[in-house]
């Protein structure tokens, strides 16, 4: 029986060219895999024909958009997750549920290889072959751009000789990925990081200079989940979509970050993530009145970590389970209501309200009514602060001999 390649394919000019160079190279069939997490743009079913015309045996798409928002972008928005502080994982919390349709092809195809499109410099690569390794052990891993000296050139070559259904003499000056949840851009003009972003880079948000009127918006959340915007039911998928369109119109979510990659080099990114970071902003708020100080302390550590984990592949690993596991317990009071305004590049948070809030007004107010005994203060002061009363009298009297 003919070994069989399963290769992660988008449709472009690489992973077309990638199919008959696979072939040739190892004498495989290859099946092409297409999987939607809302990156817009071609109908599965003309990226589906246009594989087929490349040379694949069979193609496996999958609209995974519904999967992506729920099983993977809200994951991400209860941890608060920004990798770096500044990154909210556009790229690498779609490679998770890209690599489980992998796999899954892989299997119902009979497949003992996966190939991808990445580089040997990228982030990428790792999130590939990681999740690969552990959802399916058995199956080996190639990279044709890393593994089989595919490079852009040659790419253009092959399909104009092979006489490919695929346009080859536009060429982006930048490298591109994008999904629901966001937008990144590199490469190119940008890897001059004094170079500040031309207005061409942008697809997702509109220039925040001149922005229409401010949008206010009020998100509803339950247990860390948008469930309502303005009082409209929605699905994750759809909470995302609209704040993309209503915060991408108000320049909201443009990231310019030069960040650490996982392969031990900096890398000047431009992300656009309107819809991302509204919801993150409006989250993180919501967070703040309903989970207690200590835990709400701890949390932000862990989503750190977290974010960290994600970042360098490790979606399926044992501690970004076990990190999943306290994430969510802390989820059951955040339900209630966000007020935001959208308005030039920024979602300013001006109204929370939750029946699971923290905040009571009688002890926080400095009005006649006051709940909050201030003749308590004196003597916990004393006692939180001797600790260090103790230590510095040690050091004065130690100074001293």
């Amino acid at each position: 029986m003919t070994e069989r390649i399963v290769l992660a394919y988008s449709g472009g000019l690489d992973t077309s060219v990638a199919i008959g160079w696979i072939g040739e190279a190892t004498g495989a069939e290859v099946i092409a895999v297409a999987v939607d997490v809302g990156q817009g743009g071609e109908s599965l079913e003309d990226i589906r024909q246009r594989a087929l015309g490349c040379g694949a045996v069979e193609a496996y798409v999958a609209d995974a958009r519904d999967e992506f928002a729920n099983e993977y972008a809200m994951p991400t928005l209860k941890a608060n997750a920004l990798y770096q502080g500044h990154y909210p994982l556009v790229s690498a919390i779609s490679r998770p549920v890209i690599v489980k349709h992998l796999v899954k092809a892989a299997r119902e195809f009979g497949a003992t290889t996966v190939a991808h499109g990445c580089t040997g410099k990228g982030n990428d690569q790792v999130r590939f072959e990681v999740g690969i390794q552990t959802l399916g052990p058995d199956l080996k891993c190639i990279a044709p751009v890393r593994d089989l000296a595919l490079t852009r050139d040659k790419a253009i070559a092959y399909a104009e000789a092979h006489n490919l259904p695929i346009e080859t003499t536009k060429k982006n000056p930048y490298s591109i990925d994008q999904n629901v949840w966001g937008r990144a851009v590199e490469t190119g003009y940008l890897e001059d990081i004094w170079n500040a972003p031309t207005k061409d880079i942008y697809d997702y948000t509109a220039t925040p200079d001149f922005p229409p009127a401010p949008d206010e918006v009020i998100i509803s959340f339950h247990q860390g989940v948008p469930v309502a915007i303005d009082g409209v039911k929605v699905s994750p998928l759809h909470a995302i979509q609209e704040l993309n369109r209503r915060a991408g119109a108000q320049g909201v979510g443009r990231i310019d970050v030069v960040e650490d990659r996982l392969v031990g080099i900096k890398s000047r990114e431009i992300y656009e993530a309107p819809g991302a970071m509204a919801l993150i902003t409006a989250h993180k708020h919501l967070e703040d009145i309903t989970l207690e100080r200590e835990q709400a302390r701890f949390k932000a550590t862990v989503s750190q970590r977290w974010a960290e984990l994600v970042y360098d592949g490790q979606w399926f690993s044992p501690l970004k389970r076990s990190l999943d596991a306290f994430i969510e317990d802390t989820q059951k009071y955040v339900s209630g209501d966000i007020r935001m305004t959208l308005h030039g590049g920024q979602a300013i948070v001006n109204g929370r309200r939750s029946e699971t809030s923290l905040y009571d007004f009688d002890l926080a107010t400095y009005d006649t009514g006051d709940t909050f005994d201030q003749s308590q203060a004196k003597g916990f002061i004393e006692l939180w602060g001797m600790s260090s009363k103790v230590a510095s009298t040690r050091d004065q009297r130690v100074q001293g001999l």
